[in-house]
């Protein structure tokens, strides 16, 4: 394999990414399922071949979206960018337990104008990441406005982020108090909570390694899953054709029966 086309080695996982804060995510799970794990560590993972979930990144114009993403994708931090046109597209691959998965990025733009067509984005999306600015406090109140328009669109079961951004740019103790009430709407739209620095780079890859851990693990999970009801149905299926077939041949020697007794008594009777 060319050397340029491996996977960066911060991009493999093998151990399960730990949350944020254990008290800012409904996301208990701490370890991959047992069954992917080890179905993809005996390369047994039938029809698991390459992965790719999709992932949104919303929210309010200039709450640092764009950083975000360049960070991860190219570690790069740029003051001064261009505001957002319609929709960015990044992908991301990764190596996860010796599985190749692709985390598919869209940066949307924040502007009102572009918000029809972002929207359009939104759509079979496993992965929201509502991004404020935690040196700008409305920000955060119009995270709940995100979130209701996205959840109208992703997949039922996306897992959903909260993240503050510019985390370098605020002091202890405002930090301590805007944790908090990040922590409670997180609490109340069912998000896990980040506070993460696009300029020092500060928890940017472990947010993205953890997005990806859960998305590639949830996605391998319910294809296994879909791999198993497809082997129950099978053998519920063959099971049932074996049973009729058991039926039918003893239907058919029981109707025989009588009428070869008929046909020995009636040659008897000439016999006599």
């Amino acid at each position: 394999m060319n050397s340029l086309s491996r996977t960066p080695r911060e991009r493999s996982i093998i151990c399960f990414p730990a949350c944020y804060l254990d008290i800012a995510t409904p996301y208990k799970q701490n370890e991959f399922s047992s069954k992917v794990r080890t179905a993809c560590l005996s390369n047994k993972t039938g029809t698991v071949g390459l992965k790719v979930s999709k992932a949104i990144v919303i929210g309010d114009v200039a709450v640092g979206k764009t950083c975000l993403v360049n960070r991860f994708c190219h570690q790069v931090f740029d003051r001064d960018y261009k505001a957002t046109i319609g929709v960015d597209f990044e992908v991301e691959r990764f190596d996860i337990l010796n599985v190749p998965f692709n985390l598919q990025i869209w940066d949307t733009a924040g502007q009102e104008r572009f918000k029809c067509i972002a929207a359009a984005y939104y759509r079979g999306a496993h992965v929201v990441i509502i991004v404020f600015d935690m040196s700008d406090p409305y920000t955060l109140q119009h995270a709940k406005k995100w979130y209701d328009e996205a959840k109208n669109e992703c997949r039922p079961d996306a897992h959903i982020f909260l993240v503050g951004t510019k985390k370098d740019l605020c002091a202890d103790h405002q930090l301590h108090e805007l944790e908090g009430l990040a922590t409670k709407l997180a609490t109340d739209i069912a998000a896990e909570y980040w506070a993460v620095s696009s300029l020092t780079g500060e928890n940017v890859t472990d947010f993205f390694e953890r997005v990806a851990a859960m998305s590639f693990d949830h996605s391998v999970c319910k294809e296994l899953d879909d791999i198993d009801s497809r082997m129950v149905g099978k053998r519920i299926g063959g099971g049932s054709n074996l049973l009729s077939n058991s039926k039918s041949e003893k239907t058919i020697t029981l109707s025989g029966s009588p009428s070869s007794l008929k046909k020995e008594e009636k040659h008897k009777g000439d016999c006599c």
